[in-house]
């Protein structure tokens, strides 16, 4: 069993600690962030029907077209913003953020503060 598995593992378990507590409605949807080591993924999830609302991520054409970002905090940060765009127009105003078991620092805390800027409630 290497470390990567393990720290997997140790994630998955505190994803599943935290969702016992969470549960995205339709009037006020989950925020879900997913980090690899090179992209970020976050997606508005309406449980109840278990659809998602909106979703972006740092592998889109309209985020790679940007200038080159510093870091990838500045690409988190954008891709909040493009998700908050995309959630307003949807006339979603309040959101549960899942930070699906990462910790919320980094580009995690990037997303949100992203999604913040934009207008979004949590």
């Amino acid at each position: 069993m290497g470390a990567l598995n393990l720290k997997k593992r140790a994630r998955l378990k505190r994803k599943k600690r935290i969702r016992k507590n969470l549960v995205g409605t339709q009037q006020r949807p989950r925020l879900s962030v997913f980090r690899s080591s090179k992209h970020i993924y976050a997606q508005v999830i309406d449980d109840g029907h278990g659809h998602t609302m909106a979703a972006a991520s740092s592998l889109e054409k309209i985020v790679k077209e940007q200038p080159e970002f510093e870091s990838k905090i500045a690409a988190a940060n954008y891709v909040g913003k493009l998700l908050g765009e995309r959630a307003i127009k949807k006339g979603i105003k309040k959101i549960v953020f899942d930070r699906n078991g990462f910790l919320y620092h980094g580009r995690v805390k990037a997303v949100s503060d992203g999604a913040r800027e934009v207008g979004l409630e949590f």
